[in-house]
C-alpha cells in the first residue's frame, strides 16, 4: 500500500517548515546565542585582564610605599645621628666653656686670696704697731 497523497502532502510541509524554521528561526537564534557568548567570554577576559592589571597595579603601589617608607626611615635615621652628633658636639663645648670659666673663677678666687691674705697680714702689722704704739706708749721697734 502506497500512502495517500496527503501523507505526502504532510511530510512535505513538515521538511518545509523544518527548513523555514531551522533557516528563520534556529539559525539566528544559534548565531545570536553565540555571539552572545563570545561577548561574555570577552568581557570574563577583559575583567580578568583588569583585574590582574589592577594587582600588578597594586603591587607596584606597594612596592613604591615600601621604598618611600625606607627613604624617610633611613632619612630620619640620619637626622637623629646628626641631632646626636650636633648635641655631643654642643655638650662638649659647654663643658669646655665651664671648664675654661671654672678655671678662671678659680684663678680669680685665689688671686683675691692671696691679694686678701697679703692686705690682712699689712693690716694685722699695721694694727699691731698701732696696738704696741697705745699699749706702750711709743712706736716698735
Amino acid at each position: 500500500m502506497l500512502p495517500g497523497l496527503s501523507v505526502v502532502g504532510i511530510i512535505v510541509i513538515v521538511l518545509l517548515l523544518t527548513i523555514v524554521l531551522n533557516y528563520g528561526l534556529f539559525k539566528p537564534i544559534t548565531r545570536l546565542l553565540d555571539q552572545r557568548e563570545r561577548a561574555i567570554k570577552s568581557a570574563s577576559d577583559a575583567a580578568l585582564a583588569a583585574a590582574a592589571k589592577a594587582d600588578a597595579a597594586a603591587a607596584e603601589f606597594e612596592r613604591r610605599t615600601r621604598e618611600a617608607q625606607g627613604d624617610v626611615y633611613r632619612a630620619m635615621e640620619e637626622h637623629r645621628r646628626e641631632a646626636l652628633r650636633r648635641r655631643a658636639d654642643l655638650l662638649a663645648q659647654t663643658r669646655q666653656d665651664v671648664d675654661r670659666s671654672l678655671a678662671e673663677a678659680s684663678a680669680s678666687l685665689q688671686a683675691q686670696a692671696a691679694d686678701a691674705r697679703a692686705q690682712l697680714e699689712k693690716d694685722a702689722d699695721a694694727l699691731a704697731d698701732a696696738v704696741v704704739e697705745r699699749v706702750l706708749g711709743r712706736r716698735a721697734s
